[in-house]
């Protein structure tokens, strides 16, 4: 049961890589940019519905609005799950839908922009939709004990299988020469994604167990239970300090993390520059990801390990500090080599950080029935940050010109992140909570 759980992200996890993270960014990036003979940019506007954007600006709102849509329609999914007892019909009906979209990229051309955005705001919609039936079932299937090892064993399945998927797609588009149409091996990439998301997580629908309903009927309509199922966690949550700071501090270091790891691949096609002066190509960006992928394994179990011995918040608050220098180091990084090396830095703590943060969430919460509730209310919690961090990365690039900018809200949100963290910590030492969780 916990194998077919963690499984799921073998599954949906090739998504997050390729799609999110970077064959699609920098395909996007590639149909929205015209360069001279220099490589040299002359044109990165995007026409959409009568207003103009930068490219890597639009993306960002893209996806900002992709995370408020899950933000505003989470929570009624999770009332609905949690009174039926059907978690999992649900992740398969969101299995599907961002499958479906993913597949729908294979159709995203220089000529159909709206269409590609439309269909990567789905296949998000689809990714996140999921993901909130997925982490619910984390304290059914492992106890308090297990859900360390258990949370990183699915990260760590997850970054074998979209690594995996990764190399196969990479060596297509490396040898796009037996294709005349030299997109053709990117977009087939975006069709292997949704047809692997499908097929794989058949494995874990067949082993996931059926959830058992949490009252016989909701107090309230089915439309507005959810949200008042949240304000019911977050009054609970009041009553819990160091769960509240937590959740603070996640919230502040999230807008930073997730931003991160959206916006990396823009960033690099942007920003980043190879020894001859030409821009970083797809192959680098995704050799880049792959780096990061195959660190953030090791990443995962290090700080699952240090967790166990040293306790999750001060593990989580030196790794927040991490990101910090991260963010600081980015802001000056302008090679490929040096683009290489951050990557390898960010892999390390990337796992990590997701892993630690879901599990120590699922450890401080109280022991309930309706842990979808609890964790519509933990992935809200992400995901509001997302859209703020990514309309605030998107903006101030807008702004200022550069995407370099861009970097200096990211160090604010770590460096509030961090704060907030050591004064959940301060509150676990008072509320005499386990020392494995401190």
């Amino acid at each position: 049961m916990q194998t077919g759980w963690a499984f799921y992200d073998w599954a949906n996890s090739a998504y997050n890589l390729v799609i999110t993270s970077t064959i699609f960014p920098a395909y996007y990036m590639a149909v929205t940019t015209t360069r001279n003979e220099a490589g040299e940019v002359t044109n990165n506007t995007v026409e959409l519905l009568g207003y103009s954007f930068k490219n890597g600006a639009l993306f960002d709102y893209a996806m900002a609005l992709a995370y408020l849509l899950i933000v505003l329609t989470a929570p009624i999914l999770s009332s609905i799950a949690d009174y039926t007892g059907n978690k999992k019909r649900f992740m398969q009906f969101f299995c599907i839908l961002g499958s479906i979209a993913c597949c729908g990229l294979f159709f995203f051309t220089s000529a159909s922009i709206g269409w590609g955005l439309l269909c990567s705001i789905l296949a998000a919609i689809g990714y996140c939709g999921s993901i909130v039936f997925y982490n619910a079932y984390l304290p059914e299937i492992a106890t308090d004990e297990e859900q360390n090892k258990v949370s990183a064993k699915g990260f760590a399945y997850g970054y074998i299988g979209s690594v995996l998927l990764q190399i196969i797609c990479l060596i297509a588009i490396l040898n796009d020469s037996f294709f005349e149409d030299k997109s053709l091996p990117v977009r087939l990439s975006f069709l292997a994604v949704g047809i692997w998301w499908f097929a794989f997580g058949q494995f874990s629908f067949s082993r996931l167990p059926k959830s058992t309903p949490a009252a016989e009927r909701p107090a309230y309509s089915l439309l507005t239970n959810g949200f008042i199922e949240l304000k019911k966690v977050w009054h609970q949550i009041q009553g819990m300090k160091t769960l509240r700071w937590y959740l603070a501090a996640f919230f502040l270091y999230s807008m930073g993390v997730q931003t991160v790891m959206l916006a990396a691949a823009i960033f690099g096609s942007s920003e980043i520059y190879k020894a001859d002066g030409s821009p970083l190509g797809m192959s680098e960006l995704i050799t880049t990801i792959l780096i990061i992928q195959l660190v953030a394994i090791l990443g995962a179990y290090i700080m699952a390990r240090a967790a166990s011995r040293y306790g999750n918040l001060k593990v989580l608050f030196f790794v927040v500090f991490i990101w910090i220098a991260v963010c600081i180091a980015a802001y000056f990084t302008t090679t490929d080599i040096e683009f290489y090396i951050l990557a390898a830095l960010v892999g390390l703590v990337m796992g990590g950080i997701q892993s630690l943060s879901r599990a120590t969430y699922a450890r401080l919460m109280p022991e309930t029935k309706d842990t979808t509730s609890f964790f519509s209310f933990y992935d809200v919690t992400e995901k509001i940050a997302i859209v703020i961090g990514m309309f605030s990365f998107g903006f101030i690039e807008e702004f200022t010109g550069s995407m370099r900018n861009s970097i200096v809200i990211l160090i604010a949100f770590f460096v509030g992140g961090a704060l907030v963290l050591y004064l959940a910590m301060q509150k676990a030492k008072k509320e005499e909570i386990p020392l494995t969780i401190q």
